[in-house]
C-alpha cells in the first residue's frame, strides 16, 4: 500500500468519525469540535492526493490552498465559539432547543 493511498483512507476515516460525532451529538461544542475533526481530514485528503510534479518535490499550490483553508478554519471556529458563548449567556443552555410548534403552527 502506497503513502498516497494510506494517508487518502486516514484522511476519511477521520472526516467519517466527525460527521458521525456531528450527527450523533446535541451538545453545541462537540458539534464545534466534530466539525473541525472533519476539516482535518478533509485537509489530510487534498494533500495526499495533491498532484506530484516531476522531481522530490509536490506541488506546493495544493498545499497553499490547504493553508489557507486551515486558517478560514480557525478563524470560523472562533466565530462559533463566540457564538456559543452568547448562545449560553442568553439562554444557560449549550445545546439547541428542541423543536417546538410556535403559537398558531402545528395542528
Amino acid at each position: 500500500m502506497s503513502q498516497v493511498v494510506l494517508f487518502s483512507i486516514a484522511g476519511l476515516v477521520v472526516f467519517f468519525i466527525g460527521l458521525y460525532s456531528l450527527i450523533v451529538h446535541n451538545h453545541l461544542l462537540r458539534k464545534i469540535l466534530a466539525a473541525n475533526v472533519m476539516g482535518s481530514g478533509i485537509f489530510l485528503f487534498l494533500v495526499s492526493i495533491a498532484r506530484r510534479i516531476t522531481g522530490p518535490h509536490p506541488d506546493p499550490v495544493p498545499h497553499a490552498m490547504v493553508l489557507t483553508g486551515i486558517v478560514v478554519t480557525v478563524s470560523a471556529t472562533a466565530l462559533a465559539l463566540t457564538l456559543l458563548k452568547r448562545n449560553y449567556s442568553d439562554t444557560g443552555e449549550v445545546s439547541l432547543p428542541d423543536e417546538e410548534p410556535r403559537d398558531g403552527e402545528g395542528g
